[in-house]
C-alpha cells in the first residue's frame, strides 16, 4: 500500500492503495490550484517625496508609499546637505512618476513603522502569473532604481519576493559603474 499525503488550500487529503488513481487525484487537485498571480492596486501619483517614497490616490484616499527592497540617498532636509546622488534619484523618480498611475504590489507587513504602505511599483501591470525576469526589469519601478543606480538594496524580511532579481541588478549597476556607484567605484 502506497500513502500519497498532499495539501491544497490548507486542506489535507491521503490518497493510499491504488496508486494510478492516486496521482490522477493529485494532478486533478495540482490543476485547480490557481497559478500564482500578482495583485496589485491601481494608484495616481500625486507627488514624490523621495527617491524611493511618493504620495499617492487610491480610489480618492491619499496614502504614503516607501519603495521594498530600493534605498536611494536623501535628499537635503532643513539644515542638511543631500547625501551624494540623492537629487539625481529624486529627480529620476519625479520624471518617471509625477501624474503616472502605477500599480502597487503589497507585501507583508503592508506598513512600516511610520504608517507608510510598503509597496513594489509597477508601471504597467504585471501580466499574468509569476512576473519574468524580464518583465521585472522593464516594468517594476524598484528595479529600475537598482538597475540605473539610484538605490541601494535594502532587504527587510519578509518583503523579499524580488529579492534575487534585485540583488543582480544591484551587482549589474555595480560592474557597469551607473549612479550612485560610480562615485564610489575603487576604478574612478
Amino acid at each position: 500500500m502506497i500513502n500519497i499525503f498532499i495539501t491544497c488550500e490548507g486542506e489535507m487529503y491521503i490518497v493510499k492503495q491504488n496508486f494510478t488513481l492516486g496521482l490522477s487525484i493529485v494532478f486533478f487537485l495540482l490543476s485547480t490550484v490557481p497559478a500564482f498571480a500578482v495583485e496589485t492596486v491601481e494608484a495616481k501619483v500625486r507627488c514624490v517625496v523621495g527617491g524611493d517614497e511618493i504620495i499617492v490616490l487610491i480610489e480618492g484616499e491619499e496614502e504614503r508609499v516607501r519603495f521594498i527592497g530600493a534605498d536611494t540617498p536623501e535628499t537635503a532636509k532643513p539644515g542638511e546637505s543631500a547625501e551624494p546622488f540623492g537629487p539625481e534619484a529624486l529627480a529620476f523618480t519625479e520624471k518617471n512618476l509625477a501624474g503616472e498611475t502605477v500599480w502597487l504590489e503589497m507585501d507583508e507587513p503592508p506598513r512600516d513603522e511610520y504608517r507608510r504602505l510598503l509597496a513594489y511599483v509597477w508601471l504597467s501591470p504585471p501580466e499574468s502569473g509569476e512576473p519574468t525576469e524580464t518583465e521585472i526589469r522593464e516594468n517594476l519601478f524598484n528595479a529600475l532604481l537598482l538597475l540605473g543606480g539610484y538605490a541601494q538594496l535594502t532587504t527587510i524580511p519578509p518583503n523579499v519576493r524580488y529579492a534575487g532579481c534585485f540583488t543582480r541588478f544591484q551587482e549589474e549597476a555595480r560592474e557597469h559603474v551607473r549612479g550612485l556607484w560610480s562615485r564610489y567605484c575603487p576604478l574612478q
